[in-house]
């Protein structure tokens, strides 16, 4: 009984070990037709599925990973091209910039010089103005403060020398009374005249200056002959050269509409004043405040 037991077994196990060997030979065919999906026998493998999922798995990547390949190679070209051009046009701003940084180099480099020409010509000028300023005190002292005889004592008076004096005026005048016509003046000239000396044509501001002014005959042989005076007609008003309106007058006939400045006539009867072109020639009359002494 035993002994029959045993080749039953036996012949079990042999069995067995076929039945494996012919199915491990199966997957090895449907391993190496995998990839057709097509079994020797020309029937579709399905002992082995697992294996054409992998087979696909793996294809699917291959394929996402080309692509990428392929994609990134794009991108990388695309950076590159604008890498370059950007690189082209910085140093294209580059040479701007040091071009135009070349310019204001420059600039800077003549300012400074202009710089340091102005500040030379500055202390030039203040040298010169203090010059003249102490130019200009020396000689108000010797004008007003002329020194007598051979002292050195100085005698100090109220008006420069040449300068007539009216104390109850506080004015100094000087009468500038050219007898050659062409060294006479205009208007404008005889008051430019009168501004180098430090004063302006004379103002007439009360009937105490004029009869000061006509008790004072400067040698006028001629009853058109005049001095200036510092009036005239600015746009139909008459005014005064310090700005002031004139609110009393000595006309000795009304201005006409073409005469714009006015002459004060010393020979006529009555004396007073005349409205004449300013551009003609007369004799002039300056005025200053007198000096407190």
């Amino acid at each position: 009984m035993n002994r029959k037991a045993q080749e039953l077994a036996v012949i079990f196990k042999g069995k067995k070990e076929e039945a494996v060997y012919v199915n491990a030979a199966e997957c090895i065919a449907d391993r190496s037709s995998a990839i057709s999906g097509v079994l020797p026998d020309g029937k579709s493998s399905s002992s082995c599925p697992h294996v054409q999922v992998v087979a696909w798995c793996l294809g699917i990547l291959c394929v996402i990973l080309l692509s990428a390949v392929i994609a990134l190679c794009v991108y990388s070209t695309h950076e590159s091209e604008r890498l370059v051009s950007d690189l082209k046009q910085l140093k294209d701003n580059q040479t701007t910039l040091l071009a135009v940084n070349g310019i204001l180099e420059s600039r800077n480099t003549n300012m400074t010089t202009e710089n340091l020409q102005l500040k030379t010509e500055k202390s030039n000028l203040e040298r010169r103005i203090e010059n003249m300023t102490l130019t200009h005190a020396q000689w108000s002292l010797d004008a007003y403060c002329p020194k007598e005889g051979n002292s050195q004592e100085r005698q100090c008076k109220a008006c420069q020398q040449g300068w007539i004096h009216s104390s109850s005026l506080s004015s100094c005048y000087a009468i500038v009374d050219e007898k050659d016509y062409s060294k006479q003046k205009t208007w404008e000239e005889a008051r430019d005249d009168c501004r180098g000396k430090n004063s302006d044509l004379v103002i007439i501001g009360s009937l105490e200056e004029q009869k000061f002014i006509y008790e004072h005959n400067w040698g006028l042989t001629s009853e058109t002959s005049g001095y200036w005076i510092g009036l005239t007609d600015a746009a139909g008003s008459w005014k005064w050269v310090d700005g002031s309106d004139l609110t009393e007058d000595y006309w000795i006939k009304q201005p006409a509409a073409n005469a714009h400045c006015a002459i004060s006539l010393q020979k006529t009867r009555p004396k007073g004043w005349n409205a004449v072109d300013c551009t003609e020639r007369n004799r002039w009359i300056c005025e200053m405040n007198a000096l407190s002494v």
